[in-house]
């Protein structure tokens, strides 16, 4: 694979932060490990297209003790879904597809729906789109989000399984009724993972292919895969084998097999630096060194609020926030309980790992984990330690 040029880096007083202050970020980490409560961790900051802290505390492996690293690499889950909402509107700019779409144009699987209701099965009143799917409006859901009678189908039929492949999945999830109306409620769901194979029938390519000749290999994403190499095996951060806190740990994907199922939704592996230059593209409006995946407009049309007044199922979307094409929206300076500009937007993986891009501030940030049970604990605590580091 091509080498790149390495994104440059600063000191973090010549970035606008504060370097005792980044320490303290660092320190506070370095405490939760200490307190036998995180594995380890690595920690990002960029500004001004210059990354101003990369760091990391603790071990890689609590297995066998070896420490973390700032190339390690870690299961990303869901923040795979910004890379193939990207990979989706690269399709659209080139005329492949129309986000008003119907999703049955592409997918026949998907062509009469039912819902789900307390009276019964009824068929949708309008056909979900691939905006629909972008933005989480499609009807569908998460298994591990509830009980529903639907999400029970979801966990029957195995969804999780990455034994089938994205053809077999998507004929197996179209067999089961919308849990939600299309484009009535904003539900989390496996709408990404029908991007994936939405992708491989527009493109021709399987969607692990198509992501690396579009996004990896022009970014310089050396190491982001749906499965790690033999080689890079010794880097891979593990969680605690059991949870710290004395909850059920949740079983993480094996990234050293090769999955059938490559998950739009959340199959990639990636580091730190890797997924640094996906944001700083974004940050840049679509382009970094030269290679440009997406139009600026592009780029401020996918990280702008496409809900308005869809209301949202559930409680994870925080106040304040919509949802664009791939990523949470930040709508209002108050009202989260997390600091942040109008404009900034993120996602994160349910492992632990989570970013934010700010583009008033011209920053992002990334926390690299394995500790899913803690995930929401961690992740207010980075967004919060990040903004106490801004001096300008």
């Amino acid at each position: 694979m091509t080498r790149h040029t390495p994104l440059p880096t600063r000191p973090p007083a010549e970035m606008g932060l504060c370097p005792e202050r980044t320490q303290r970020l660092m320190a506070a980490l370095q405490r939760e490990v200490d307190s036998g409560r995180l594995p380890g961790a690595v920690a990002l900051i960029a500004r001004r297209g210059q990354i101003g802290l990369l760091d990391a505390v603790g071990v890689q492996d609590p297995a066998t003790g070896a420490p973390m690293r700032t190339d390690s690499i870690f299961r990303i889950y869901s923040m795979t879904k910004p890379v193939v909402s990207v990979a989706i509107m690269m399709l659209v700019e080139r005329g492949q597809l129309l986000i008003s779409d119907p999703v049955s144009r592409w997918l026949p699987e998907y062509a009469h729906p039912q819902v789900a209701t307390p009276e019964g099965l009824v068929p949708a009143q309008q056909a979900a789109t691939v905006q629909d799917l972008l933005r989480h409006t499609a009807g569908l859901t998460y298994e591990f989000l509830g009980d529903s009678e639907v999400q029970q189908q979801y966990s029957q039929h195995k969804l999780a399984s990455r034994e089938r492949n994205n053809e077999e999945f998507s004929h197996t999830l179209a067999s089961i009724p919308l849990m939600f109306q299309p484009g009535r409620v904003w539900a989390y769901s496996r709408a990404t993972d029908v991007l994936g194979r939405l992708i491989e029938v527009v493109s021709g390519q399987s969607l692990g292919d198509f992501l690396h000749a579009e996004i990896f290999e022009p970014l310089g994403m050396v190491d982001t895969g749906f499965w790690v190499l033999p080689e890079e095996e010794h880097r891979i951060a593990e969680p605690f084998a059991h949870d710290p806190d004395g909850g059920i740990p949740m079983a993480v994907i094996e990234p050293r097999h090769v999955p059938a199922l490559e998950s739009g939704g959340g199959g990639l592996m990636s580091t730190a630096l890797d997924y640094a230059r996906f944001l700083q593209c974004l940050r840049n409006k679509g382009e970094l060194n030269g290679v440009r995946l997406l139009s600026p407009h592009m780029v401020d049309y996918m990280t702008s609020d496409h809900l308005g007044d869809i209301p949202a199922d559930g409680t994870l979307l925080p106040p304040g926030h919509g949802f664009g094409l791939g990523f949470a929206v930040r709508t209002h300076l108050g009202l989260s309980p997390v600091p942040g500009s109008v404009g900034l937007y993120y996602w994160g993986g349910i492992a632990g790992t989570t970013f934010f891009v700010d583009p008033a501030l011209d920053m992002y940030a990334m926390l690299l984990i394995q500790a899913p049970n803690q995930r929401d604990y961690y992740r207010p605590l980075f967004r919060n330690l990040v903004y106490a580091a801004l001096q300008a």
